[in-house]
């Protein structure tokens, strides 16, 4: 049986949006609610919803980017509402991230090369010499090559940036990585290639994905299992078949339905000039 990497159990996350002139809380978001979930080692688990849902809020709880309001986050062997100073640095060597933007998330006055190995030097993984050698694997890993390593940020494409960031993600050596709309903002053929390279590398380090999407055609070639978000709430989830074949809520039915699906029956008409 695979052991569970994650495992959250009703998890909160308020934020305060307004005080009073004595500091009395007078408005909260109520961005996550009471979510219970367990995700097991090398698999690919995706969380979906619309915006505002909560997902991306729930990934950033799980990672420690935020802390939870209630509930309780153990990942990787760590209790995430516990970290400080040596655990917490302890935790992030587990646990990365991709983030949606490649270009804002990577520093522009920095060459990429540095970026990938900032992990490294934070962590003093290895000697100077391993680390350069490191990040040239890592980057020919991805499908880039040595002399990348001296450029900037914005002399990539976007599907480069990506992956990038995740050569970057990759550097400490993870065991479980926070996909947050990691390929919303690509091209429909670089998506794909990114897909493939995030598959690839899963099977070849054993992986975990918690892959945070609003794209359920993504969704179904690429997850093992899916929760669905509404409003904060956990409201269903189960194996990706499952979720798409039979789904029990209407508000899942209604997310399935606005995924576009070509017609070969559909008469194409060429517009005349």
């Amino acid at each position: 049986m695979i052991e569970p990497i994650l495992e959250v159990k009703g998890v909160s996350k308020d934020f305060v949006t307004r005080r009073s002139l004595l500091g009395g809380v007078r408005d909260v978001v109520h961005a996550v609610r009471d979510v219970s979930l367990t995700v097991q080692a090398g698999t690919t688990v995706a969380v979906v919803g619309e915006s505002g849902s909560g997902k991306s809020t729930l990934g950033r709880c799980i990672t420690a980017l935020d802390a939870a309001t209630s509930g309780t986050i153990h990942l990787a062997g760590h209790d995430v509402s516990r970290l400080s100073g040596s655990s917490l640095m302890a935790f992030r060597r587990t646990v990365q991230t991709i983030f949606q933007d490649p270009y804002s998330s990577l520093n522009p006055r920095r060459r990429v090369g540095d970026a990938i190995m900032d992990g490294m030097n934070i962590h003093r993984l290895y000697t100077p010499a391993e680390r350069h050698e490191r990040m040239i694997s890592l980057l020919e890993r991805v499908g880039l090559n040595a002399d990348h390593a001296r450029r900037y940020p914005h002399q990539f494409s976007g599907g480069q940036r990506q992956r990038i960031s995740i050569a970057r993600a990759l550097a400490l050596t993870p065991s479980f990585i926070v996909a947050d709309e990691a390929v919303s903002a690509l091209d429909v053929s670089i998506k794909a290639q990114v897909l493939d390279l995030m598959a690839d590398i899963q099977a070849e380090h054993r992986l975990t994905y918690l892959f945070i999407s609003h794209d359920l055609g993504v969704v179904r070639h690429f997850a093992d299992r899916v929760l669905i978000m509404s409003g904060g709430r956990l409201i269903e989830e189960g194996p990706t078949d499952q979720i798409f074949e039979h789904p029990r809520e209407e508000y899942t039915q209604r997310l399935i339905d606005a995924v576009p699906r070509p017609n070969p029956d559909r008469r194409r008409f060429r517009a005349r000039g």
